[in-house]
């Protein structure tokens, strides 16, 4: 793959007349290291370093022009990664590529990332409607979105009972933020097309105390519950529903609350435990034999390598690599190595990820095939289940991908962009 990798980059440069003294593409990365989300920002963060810095150091670069990657602490705080963004987007020659890991930060992003002129990525998070290019014309969140993911839980308990959930028993907890609230509405429509009985419980910030919550789902006992949490209020969350015996194969979290460090805590009240998953977990593929040679031991990674393999680390790695294939892209359509912005963004509009392609990349049957276009900024839309062995201390995909009812979600993305466009002022694009 390094000799591959080598020629490809070569050729690029060779193509486009690429000199040593090139400017580097700036991907700013507004990270989480402390505070009560850093159990979930750290390995996030390192994987999308380790995976820049591999792009730098086995094949030069992206098209022969190095990437910088400047960190900015943001402690998940949207006042603070507003600052972050401000301080990074004249790094160098201008940041090319937001991705905040926060929906609150991402809210608040959309209009001065629009007004800037500068993409943001918000892979499987943010506002659910910026799937509507013809609207959010610098927003995307490939390759899947909240409804998207509230969609396949319904469906995947659909599934567990036998095609009919008339009269059960949904219950959300969800983190008391605009993140959590983001799959209500698609849950009450679903409720209403397929009959179950839905219920909303807020969990305030951080969520170390949930007792309350709990006590009243052991009060409702409904069927199955779904979660919306992050940092520690997953933790809190698995060991409450651990300690009042809730069956854990009825528990389901979203992508955002299935990783390690969600259930390593509760021991073995975790088994069983189930959550949804844009990618593969693990570290059985072909591209960490690179990350070994060319960044861990060289003494190059961005930690001290104890989350490589694990499903965030996995997370950020793959948000770093839809962004080098997003500068390929780019760099392909405009026929120069050195980018601007708003051809990043183009880039990002014609990005074609591919079975073929994803193989080539190091990663095999490790994430869906999704195509970007003018009018479809949220990708195919697809994810699978995931459940906990806590004897074996790892994650098994137990389902295929699974595609949200799109009879639903479009018409609901459809609703609430025009809604921003109208109240924005917007006039939509025309894609045809």
């Amino acid at each position: 793959m390094k000799i591959k990798s080598m020629l490809l980059a070569a050729a690029v440069a060779a193509t486009m007349g690429v000199g040593p003294a090139m400017a580097e593409l700036v991907f700013p990365s507004l990270s989480y290291r402390t505070g009560p989300y850093a159990p979930n920002g750290i390995p996030f963060a390192d994987g999308y370093a380790d995976y820049l810095t591999l792009i730098n150091e086995r094949d030069g670069g992206v098209g022969g022009v190095k990437i910088d990657n400047p960190e900015c602490e943001t402690g998940y705080n949207t006042e603070k990664g507003v600052e972050c963004y401000e301080s990074t987007k004249g790094i160098g020659s201008g940041a090319l590529i937001y991705q905040p890991l926060s929906t609150g930060i991402t809210y608040q992003l959309i209009p001065k990332a629009t007004a800037d002129g500068i993409p943001v990525h918000s892979m499987g998070y943010g506002r659910t409607s910026a799937a509507n290019g013809k609207v959010f014309e610098w927003i995307f969140n490939y390759p899947a979105t909240y409804w998207d993911g509230a969609s396949i839980a319904v469906k995947h308990i659909m599934d567990q009972e036998g095609g009919d959930i008339s009269g059960k028993k949904i219950t959300l907890v969800y983190h008391n933020s605009a993140y959590g609230k983001e799959p209500i509405r698609t849950l009450e429509e679903l409720s209403k097309k397929h009959g179950f009985t839905f219920n909303a419980i807020p969990v305030d910030h951080p969520g170390q105390e949930q007792k309350s919550q709990w006590l009243q789902i052991r009060r409702d006992r409904p069927d199955w519950v779904l979660m919306w949490g992050w940092g520690v209020m997953n933790q809190v969350a698995i060991q409450e529903a651990a300690n009042i015996r809730f069956p854990m194969d009825h528990f389901i979290g979203i992508w955002w609350s299935g990783s390690e460090n969600d259930v390593l805590p509760a021991g073995d009240g975790a088994n069983g435990y189930k959550a949804l998953a844009l990618a593969n977990p693990g570290m059985d593929y072909p591209i960490y034999e690179d990350l070994k040679k060319h960044v861990y031991d060289a003494g190059k990674a961005a930690g001290d390598g104890s989350n490589a393999g694990t499903v965030l680390y996995n997370r950020g790695m793959y948000a770093a690599l839809l962004a080098v294939e997003a500068a390929k892209k780019a760099q392909e359509i405009h026929g120069t190595a050195q980018i601007t912005a708003a051809q990043m963004r183009d880039g990002m509009e014609a990005l074609e990820i591919t079975a073929d392609g994803m193989a080539a990349l190091g990663l095999p049957d490790f994430g869906p095939e999704f195509a970007v276009s003018c009018s479809n900024h949220g990708g195919s839309g697809v994810g699978k289940v995931q459940q906990w062995d806590a004897s074996a201390k790892t994650w098994s995909v137990v389902t295929d991908w699974i595609a949200a009812d799109r009879d639903v979600i479009d018409p609901l993305i459809a609703e609430d962009s025009e809604a921003f466009a109208k109240e924005n002022n917007i006039t939509p694009r025309d894609c045809n």
